[in-house]
């Protein structure tokens, strides 16, 4: 007979890859593992010399892309530093910390909203910005192993996903309107200098704002010169859009020139100029004079514009086709635009590509960003040569011949002609930058003074030109060599045109109003015990409340309520130990913010009475619509109760926050914990405090109970208005590896049980909050316990919560975290219903790999192919019927995001509507339903092949799933009970889902197998 314990011949097949501990050394040949490699090789092999035929592929390249996995993850790395270097190294003064603030919490309007406020072309840059040399560049992380955050990766992450939401920029009404609103303001050039100029006048109020533009397509070089891989087509209509959304009328087809549009006509009918048409003529070595495309030669200037009219779709009505390169092709220059135009080359059938430049590789003024995805897509670089000759044969380029160029002494770059070299060439792209050199434009910017540069004199702080009704930005200024900068550009002059209208000195603080949507005026208050809470956010009883000065600070940045301190009689007064507040070890060994948890031992407050109850009074009176709380504490003595509650009544407190709860210290004195255990003493200092005042108050639940509800009952029984729940968890948080406990106290090193708080309390505090709500239906409930985002309050809220209290997260932060918050939870409103297949504020998950889309291509025997290895080339090859046709960034969607979506509903709840909407949904377990079995579905397209699926259910799970050891595709089998620990361990979101079950049920009861459906009342 067969041993139980003994796992079956089917189920060791299954273990065959399930890893054991090791009792010896591994050997293995090298020359088997040299073969073994390229089989799991997942980068590019560094012996191959040959580029994959790219001809046509226009899908994203960017190595910052992110999916919303990777743009969570990294967004949790980001410290949020104080007086971040991050945003003084941004052109725009983008809040950087506050929008991924908002990326880390799920609130991805709020991160929009963020970005938007100081960069209306917030995706453009995201997707196209040097970081590296701007922002990342002062990211503090570079000092640490891990190196910076990706900041372009998340903005771009954030204002994409805001972009399916189908939400309008529109005016803040509580924007004052100019007092020349109406008068006529004229932007020359539809590029990012007037988009960026235009928005922010449009938000200012202006609404006779007018943008001309010479092609018949707008944003400029965003649209005509950035490649569709780096910037679809698509983002720039969206940032188009947003600009139109304010009232601002683009007319094409106009340009500046002495024919058509003139500056002095100009300023017949406009009260203000904004010049931003960038350097339209590129700089032309005299060597290529008479050289035409049909030879084989181009500029940037017309390489540029003819691969992105051919690639990005409705860029223009033409027909147009990609420029054909059958052979090599030589880029002249070492900027972005010249990397730019080396892989471009590529798309249009370039076999090799050389990109070849006067200096050295250390004088490269591309961004590194530019330069290795050039490389990695095995363009050649070649320094210190500068053309010589172009080698015509037949009317054709064949070739070009070079000077060598060398540094003297001087550090004077010269040409040596008598070093000379020869790269044969069927192409030649001059990359050499660009000027302003058309004689009918410098005649149409007349009076305009022109600068030694032939550009026009501007005040480089005001962005002013020599006229003072004109206004220069972009290339055209001299100063922006990048889009960011540009949008700086027409940022700085759109506040520098309010004043000059406005007749404001230009020394007057600048005061742009922010981005604003629907979304903003989604009304978050709430009322609990006749108090009118103007949004559900408030400060706990704990350390961000030290102060009143701290709760002040707080109001002003927009908390809506606060919970004093707890403070006592003064007979009661309290002394704190150190250290006392720790992080936690509940996230593993985290270091920084962003902790799951902390543990404190810290006492009640040590200021007296009289301090708090003057503190009070003080902010009643400068901030009447906030709601204040007054937290007491005193022992089971009912005069003690009486006088405390009514002293803080009298100070103007709203409510009462009576704290029967604290888990160490205060027990020890009869106080706390050692009154909120027992039933009998909560209700009777409710019953105490009932007969004292009139204000509503709130007993403070303890979770260290068997059974919270019971106190709640007692509080409900002895006239309490409600209840907070939770306060924190009894705990132990750790010991060193000589037994040292953590915080140690005093020379003996000592410590205590102390309080839990942060994330890891949440499960405790939503059931304690969920059970308290069923419990007793429409009792207030004010929660509290691991809330770190609108997200959580949300689940809070549907729990039965009416407001919610914050505090680990201020510790792991700051107090601007309100802004995020509030954000956060209108977005939450607003899109509720209205977007069905979402959750919250997360879009649905499209098929991705690195967060770029990715086509379902199976094997000939239908199996499905990973992304490693031998199986990219085969994926490859299939993928090559799919580009016989320009296949364009987004394959008709948005970064995998599908265009349409089906909205729902259109009204927007209150907070109060969605109060308890959960609770019907959370019971007994006798009630959930055990005939409607589930089991995982794992997307082969998605999966990276980790096996952590695999390995859960091998050893704490089912043996459900196995592991293919040549594709390492795990594959579910019938034998899936649906417990959904594969899911719960599988790093990519929405690759592993749990569908409906739809064949019989088998229940494995260790005896003879009888097959049992899930509908026969055997299964109970």
């Amino acid at each position: 007979m067969a041993k139980l314990s003994v796992d079956l011949p089917d189920i060791e097949n299954i273990l065959t890859l399930n890893p054991r501990v090791r009792s010896h050394s591994t050997l293995l040949p090298s020359v088997v593992t040299k073969t073994n490699k390229k089989h799991w090789k997942r980068n590019a092999d560094r012996k191959c010399q040959s580029c994959y035929d790219l001809e046509n592929d226009f899908s994203d390249i960017k190595p910052t892309t992110l999916s919303e996995r990777g743009a969570l993850r990294e967004a949790a790395r980001c410290l949020k530093c104080a007086d971040a270097p991050c945003q003084k190294s941004c052109p725009t003064q983008l809040d950087i910390k506050a929008f991924i603030t908002s990326i880390s919490n799920k609130n991805y309007y709020g991160a929009a909203k963020a970005i938007f406020s100081d960069n209306p072309l917030g995706i453009t840059c995201g997707m196209v910005c040097p970081t590296s040399d701007l922002c990342a560049g002062g990211c503090n992380l570079h000092a640490s192993e891990e190196g910076p955050i990706n900041i372009g990766g998340l903005q771009q992450f954030a204002t994409e996903v805001f972009s399916k939401m189908g939400v309008k920029q529109i005016r803040d009404p509580k924007t004052p309107t100019p007092k020349n609103f109406s008068q006529k303001i004229v932007l020359v050039g539809a590029g990012p200098a007037s988009l960026s100029c235009a928005t922010f006048l449009g938000r200012l109020g202006y609404t006779d704002l007018t943008i001309y533009e010479k092609e018949d397509f707008v944003g400029g070089l965003s649209s005509s010169e950035i490649p569709q891989y780096r910037l679809p087509i698509s983002v720039v209509d969206f940032e188009v859009q947003l600009v139109k959304d304010l009232g601002v009328k683009i007319e094409t087809g106009k340009a500046l020139s002495k024919h058509d549009l003139t500056v002095e006509k100009l300023l017949q009918d406009a009260k203000a100029v904004f010049i931003g048409i960038g350097l339209p003529q590129p700089k032309l070595n005299p060597l290529f004079k008479g050289l035409t495309p049909e030879m084989g030669f181009y500029t940037s200037k017309n390489f540029l514009p003819k691969v992105a009219k051919a690639s990005k779709p409705g860029l223009c009505s033409c027909k147009s086709i990609l420029p054909s390169m059958k052979g090599t092709a030589i880029v002249l220059g070492a900027g972005d635009t010249a990397f730019d135009c080396a892989t471009s080359a590529l798309r249009c059938g370039a076999r090799k590509v050389f990109v070849v430049f006067r200096r050295g590789f250390t004088n490269i003024r591309a961004v590194p960003e530019e330069v290795n995805l050039a490389v990695e897509e095995k363009c050649e670089l070649v320094g210190f040569l500068s053309p010589h000759k172009v080698n015509i044969k037949d009317g054709k380029i064949v070739s070009v011949t070079f000077s060598r160029t060398e540094e003297n002494e001087e550090g004077k770059w010269v040409q040596d002609v008598e070093q000379l070299t020869t790269i044969k060439a069927n192409y030649l792209i001059s990359a050499f930058g660009s000027g302003l050199e058309d004689p009918d434009v410098i005649e149409a910017l007349k009076p305009l003074s022109l600068n030694e540069n032939k550009l026009p004199s501007v005040d480089l702080n005001t962005m002013q030109s020599s006229h003072s009704a004109v206004w220069i930005g972009g290339d055209l200024a001299g100063v922006a060599e990048t889009t960011v900068e540009a949008v700086n550009d027409g940022k700085t002059a759109a506040w520098y045109i309010h004043s000059f209208l406005e007749g404001l000195p230009n020394t007057t603080t600048p005061s742009l109003p922010l981005f604003y949507t629907e979304i903003d005026d989604v009304d978050l208050s709430v009322e609990v015990c006749g108090m009118k809470f103007e949004n559900p956010f408030g400060l706990a009883s704990a350390p961000p409340a030290t102060s009143t000065a701290m709760i002040r600070r707080a109001f002003e940045q927009g908390w809506g309520f606060a919970l004093t301190k707890t403070f006592s009689l003064d007979k009661d007064l309290v002394t704190n130990v150190s250290p006392r507040i720790v992080r936690g070890t509940t996230s593993g060994h985290n270091y920084g913010p962003q902790q799951s948890s902390f543990l404190n031992i810290e006492l009640i407050s040590e200021k007296c009475a009289a301090y708090w109850l003057q503190g009070v009074k003080e902010l009643k009176a400068d901030f009447p619509t906030k709601v204040i709380i007054a937290s007491i504490m005193c022992s089971y003595d009912e005069e003690d109760w009486k006088e405390l509650s009514k002293m803080a009544e009298d100070s103007g407190a709203d409510a009462l926050e009576l704290n029967l709860s604290c888990p160490h210290g205060m027990g020890e004195s009869g106080m706390g914990l050692a009154c909120g255990q027992k039933p009998e003493l909560v209700k009777g200092i409710s019953e105490w405090v009932k007969a004292t005042v009139k204000i509503p108050f709130f007993i403070k639940l303890t979770p260290n109970i068997t059974d919270i509800v019971e106190i709640a009952q007692a509080a409900y029984d002895g006239g309490a208005s409600g209840v907070a729940a939770i306060n924190t968890v009894s705990g132990l948080m750790g010991l060193s590896s000589n037994g040292t406990p953590w915080p140690a106290v005093g020379l003996d090193k000592r410590t205590t049980y102390g309080g839990v708080s942060g994330n890891a309390t949440r499960p405790i505090g939503l059931r304690a909050v969920s059970a308290v709500a069923n419990a007793l239906p429409g009792f207030p409930i004010l929660g509290t316990g691991g809330i770190d985002s609108a997200d959580v309050t949300y689940q809070y809220l549907q729990a039965g919560a009416a407001v919610v209290q914050i505090c680990s997260a201020i510790q792991n932060q700051d107090f601007t975290l309100i802004d995020d918050y509030i954000t956060g939870l209108k977005a939450l409103l607003y899109l509720d219903g209205r977007m069905p297949k979402w959750d919250g504020q997360s879009p649905p998950t499209f098929k991705h790999q690195k967060g770029k889309p990715v086509v379902p291509i199976r094997a000939a025997d239908n199996k499905a192919l990973p992304h490693f290895g031998p199986f990219i080339e085969q994926r490859k090859e299939k993928a090559k019927s799919l580009k016989a046709d320009v296949r364009l960034h987004h394959d008709g969607r948005e970064n995998g995001y599908s265009v349409t979506e089906e909205n729902g509903q259109s009204n927007i709840p209150k907070v109060a509507d969605i109060i308890g909407r959960a609770l019907p949904q959370i019971g007994a377990y006798k009630k959930l339903d055990n005939t409607k079995q589930v089991v995982a579905l794992i997307d082969d397209d998605m999966c990276i092949n980790c096996g952590k699926c695999y390995l859960t259910c091998n050893d704490s799970g089912y043996q459900a799933i196995t592991f293919d050891p040549s594709t390492h595709i795990p594959h579910v089998t019938d034998d899936c009970t649906g417990c959904t620990l594969c899911l719960s361990v599988c790093p990519i979101i929405d690759c592993i889902t749990m569908v409906p079950k739809t064949i019989p049920h088998v229940i494995k009861r260790g005896q003879a197998v009888k097959l049992v459906h899930a509908l026969d009342p055997a299964a109970v």
